[in-house]
């Protein structure tokens, strides 16, 4: 390939606007701002036209992160909580410094499992598993709809326990006298169906994080398969990577 020269960009106004968006986004979700600056000093520190500006603010508010109010500016409106990946740790556990986590729940059931599930919970043919559906809010408002396969000798000991109040991860550890040790996690992105966004409190087709979990005790048995919905609009969810060579 040819060497590439530098050259001065020639943006295209949707463009720029995405890239102030993208900064802004991650200022409010950082908490700098709780009113954004006006536009007068945006379009100076982005070295932008107002109508880029507009349109960058346009883009965070139909995201529901921030309202234009006439004579007070552009506010913050919704919170938005970090999710840790770095450590296995349950949603209590994870945002106990945000408010408090309580759990609805839904279903409590000994059913017969789809194969997938038997697999990954290596659980014998013909075995039945405990089922789990919760919604689970942050100070009441709820941020995900949570679906688990628990294990019978783990999952019907638990029912006697509080699982409106307490986290699933605490409360295995505690009846196995085992610590949990290691989780295998996917994460996409889908669009909530009517049912699951009537639950959860967003718009039918708006935007969640499904994360799929495999957790494991520290020996190696695997104890808890789940299905997580969280609202896009609430949590985000970070990590730190590093980069070790394993060769």
């Amino acid at each position: 390939m040819g060497q590439q020269t530098l050259a001065e960009p020639r943006w295209r106004r949707a463009d720029r606007a995405r890239q102030i968006a993208d900064v802004l986004r991650h200022q409010v979700l950082g908490g700098v701002f709780r009113v954004l600056p006006g536009e007068a000093q945006l379009c100076h520190d982005f070295e932008a036209s107002r109508n880029t500006v507009r349109e960058a603010l346009g883009l965070l508010a139909a995201e529901g992160l921030v309202a234009r109010q006439p004579g007070v500016g552009t506010l913050v409106v919704t919170a938005k909580y970090a999710h840790g990946l770095h450590r296995l740790a349950g949603l209590a556990e994870t945002l106990h410094e945000h408010g408090e986590i309580t759990n609805e729940v839904r279903t409590v059931a000994l059913v017969r499992p789809p194969a997938v599930v038997a697999r990954r919970l290596r659980i014998p043919d013909g075995e039945q598993v405990v089922y789990l559906e919760r919604v689970r809010s942050l100070d009441g408002i709820p941020v995900s709809l949570d679906l688990t396969y628990l294990p019978q000798d783990i999952g019907v000991p638990l029912l006697a326990e509080d699982l409106a109040g307490r986290d699933v991860f605490v409360l295995i550890e505690e009846l196995t006298g085992q610590s949990l040790g290691t989780a295998d996690i996917s994460i996409e992105a889908v669009n909530a169906d009517p049912h699951s966004a009537d639950l959860i409190g967003v718009a039918d087709r708006a935007a969640l994080l499904m994360i799929e979990r495999v957790t494991h005790l520290a020996d190696g048995r695997p104890v808890d398969l789940e299905w997580i919905r969280f609202r896009g609009d609430r949590l985000t969810l970070v990590t730190r990577l590093s980069r070790i060579s394993s060769f």
